[in-house]
């Protein structure tokens, strides 16, 4: 077992058995994902906070635009 893996462990070891359990249930999520975590790209990682931060303003689309989305791709 690597240190950082052995750090993380001790920490989940503090935790009160339903967060234990919460970490335990994401990593065999992870574990038994084929594809693993996605990395995200620092211009995803941009987008990202863009939209977290317009939705923090209370900035959504109308459902209007909402309607021409779902049409527009046939849902």
């Amino acid at each position: 077992m690597t240190d950082l893996l052995e750090q993380a462990i001790e920490r989940v070891r503090t935790l009160p058995p339903e967060t234990q359990d919460e970490v335990a249930r994401t990593m065999l999520a992870v574990l038994d994902d084929e594809q693993g975590l996605v990395i995200l790209s620092p211009d995803e990682k941009a987008s990202f906070a863009k939209s977290l931060a317009q939705a923090a303003r209370g900035e959504f689309a109308s459902d209007e635009r909402m309607r021409a989305i779902w049409a527009k791709h046939g849902l």
